[in-house]
């Protein structure tokens, strides 16, 4: 990892672009060597990202999957729920999308959404709220000693830097769409979130499943050290590989396969 600088403050130097796609790099190499081996081992991987809005969460989740093949690292991203889903037993509409044999799912967000925002939006009652707590650990019990293995990841921004991103986003028409009515009310409830992020950390950081903190106000840090933590955790091994050699192309049946093109319609070649 690349050295910390402090700045006059004595706060750390955020990490310039050019040290970062440097690690970033070699960090994707490992994981592209971690996505074989979750293959020949037939693993079942399940990481979940949780953090306040504006934490850095699509970002870090981009910056794993971005060289990765998308049918073996599969992300979840669920809408609200509809009328039936809410009918359900509350955990079903995620265990649907849980792995399968060489899978590794990655929920940009979870079943957690009842302890954050639905708590304390007051879309779940109170008595929702504390059976989600009692249960939410036996369901990871369960997931844990089915044989999968289940990564929870909590990044953690600042109030100043939250503050900095949302009016980033307001000014920046590349970076409105990420901007919800939801998130505005979120940084009015600062201390309501801090509140019910403490009771689920408490309640539903186990040993078996326990919660990391990510501190990401550098954004390009907390990608490089969610990476670092997903490969010390599942520490890939070797898989047996032969040499790949590109073949020579037959020359059988051979014609001028551009020419044919330029019988229909192509794009304006403008830049």
């Amino acid at each position: 990892m690349a050295a910390r600088q402090a700045n006059g403050d004595g706060r750390t130097a955020k990490l310039g672009r050019k040290a970062y796609e440097k690690q970033l790099r070699k960090l994707q190499i490992e994981l592209c060597r971690l996505q074989d081996w979750v293959k020949h081992k037939g693993l079942r991987v399940i990481i979940v990202f949780e953090g306040r809005d504006a934490a850095g969460k699509g970002g870090a989740i981009k910056a794993i999957t971005s060289r990765v093949s998308p049918r073996v690292f599969r992300v979840v991203a669920l809408p609200a729920p509809s009328d039936r889903e809410k009918s359900q037993m509350f955990f079903q509409r995620y265990i649907t999308h849980f792995p399968a044999s060489g899978e590794v799912v990655i929920f940009d967000r979870s079943w957690y959404n009842r302890a954050g925002v639905e708590y304390v939006m007051g879309f779940c009652t109170e008595k929702q709220h504390q059976q989600f707590l009692i249960l939410c650990p036996e369901v990871e019990q369960y997931i844990v000693d089915s044989g999968m293995v289940l990564i929870k990841l909590w990044l953690e921004v600042g109030k100043d830097e939250q503050e900095r991103r949302f009016l980033a986003r307001i000014h920046d028409p590349l970076r409105q769409w990420k901007l919800s009515p939801m998130d505005l009310e979120s940084y009015k409830r600062w201390y309501e979130y801090s509140k019910a992020r403490d009771i689920m950390l408490k309640v539903t950081s186990t040993k078996f499943a326990p919660w990391y903190i990510v501190r990401s106000d550098d954004k390009r840090r907390a990608r490089l050290n969610c990476i670092s933590h997903i490969l010390r955790t599942i520490r890939p091994g070797k898989v047996p590989s032969s040499k790949v050699k590109l073949p020579k192309r037959s020359k059988q049946g051979a014609y001028d396969d551009q020419k044919i093109l330029k019988r229909y319609n192509l794009v304006a070649e403008k830049h």
